[in-house]
Formats: C-alpha cells, structure tokens, sequence
C-alpha cells in the first residue's frame, strides 16, 4: 500500500545524497536514482504528457473528478493499486521536493533535475484542485475495498471512483497538515524555476491548515 509510495519518496532523497562520480558505485546509483523516479511515471493517474518515458503506461482515470466540478485525473495511484490516497502522496510529495530542494546539484550531475520536478509538479497539481475551498480538501478518490478485491491495470479499471474529503464536519488534520507541508516544500523546489507556481503553492500551503 502506500508503505512503498512514501519508502520511494525516501529513496529518491536518499539516493540524491549519493556520491555520483566517486568509483565503481556511480553507474549504479545514477540507474538506481533514474529508475526511483521512473517508478512515479509509472504511477501516474490522468491524460500522460508526450513527455512520458514509460511508454507501457496509457492515459486512465479520467472521469476523476466527475461530478464536483473539480478534474481529480492527475496525481499518483498508491503502490499497487488505483487508489490515490492523499496522505502517502502528500508526504511523497514533500520527501521529493526537499530532495531538490537539498540536493539539486546533485539531480542535475545525473540528468535528472528537471524529471525531479516534472514528478513534484503531476502530485502539487492534483493537491492544488483537491483544495478547491477553505476548510475543504478532497482526500481520497477510489474505493479501498473494491479496489483491492481485484487486480487490473488503472487503464482498464472498473471499480468505483469515490470520492472522499475533509472540512470542519469531518475533520483530517493530519492530511491537512501534511498536505500544507507537501505545498510548501515545493513552493521552495520551483522558487527558480518557476516563481509564480511557487507563489500559488506557498498560497494555497498557507490556507490548506487556516
């Protein structure tokens, strides 16, 4: 479950930290690192860009979203599954961004910087249209239970495709917070190159937990 989603995010700040360029151990952990974030790729829920490395993977959950008013189609399915649960992405989120944010030097030595922050931006964005008010966060879409009585690729899923939130009658504060700190850390990994995206998520950080 989301166990591998978050020990993924902790391997790719791990693996920036790594020695590129000292011995016999570089080539492996420029492929370690490359395919860490290869992983995410793979992950991902909604309309893929022309961008996309993982070619096996097509276009899926794209009626997330149906019925609020809201497009919920990006962000990432959790491990092996086609739920995309907000906790385990937001931390996820906050664990890849303080990697660039740490270790960006290092990214770029391995060719990797800007796929880095390609895999911020497809999480930030589905956590910038799930906060679509104040007090209010969408917190999950997929059903666990249903979900998890099969085994089907997310472009062929037939399972329901709830959706789940937080506000002040059904409190969530530890997904609120964690989701403000995913926002805020990669406020801080765009603040270069992308000034007026940070600007947004360092807003919508702030009034995630108002």
């Amino acid at each position: 479950m989301g166990s591998m989603l978050r020990g993924l995010g902790c391997l790719c700040l791990c693996l920036v930290a790594a020695p590129f360029g000292q011995g016999a151990f570089e080539g492996d952990y420029h492929q370690a690192l490359t395919k860490t974030l290869l992983y995410f790729e793979a992950q991902r829920s909604g309309k893929l860009p022309a961008t996309q490395r993982v070619q096996w993977r097509g276009d899926s959950a794209l009626t997330d979203g149906n019925g609020t008013g809201l497009d919920l189609t990006k962000g990432y399915f959790d491990s092996g599954d086609n739920v995309k649960f907000g906790f385990p992405m937001a931390f996820t989120i906050t664990m890849l961004s303080w990697s660039v944010v740490e270790f960006a030097d290092e990214l770029k030595a391995a060719n990797e910087f800007w796929n880095a922050l390609d895999a911020i931006r497809w999480g930030t964005d589905y956590l910038l249209e799930a906060h679509s008010d104040v007090n209010f966060l969408y917190a999950q879409v997929g059903d666990g239970n249903s979900d998890h009585q099969c085994w089907e690729r997310p472009e062929d899923m037939d399972t329901p495709r709830t959706t789940y939130f937080i506000d002040q009658d059904h409190p969530g504060s530890d997904l609120a917070g964690e989701t403000a700190a995913a926002l805020a850390a990669a406020a801080m990994a765009f603040k270069d190159s992308d000034k007026d995206y940070a600007s947004l998520l360092l807003t919508e950080a702030t009034q995630v937990v108002s």
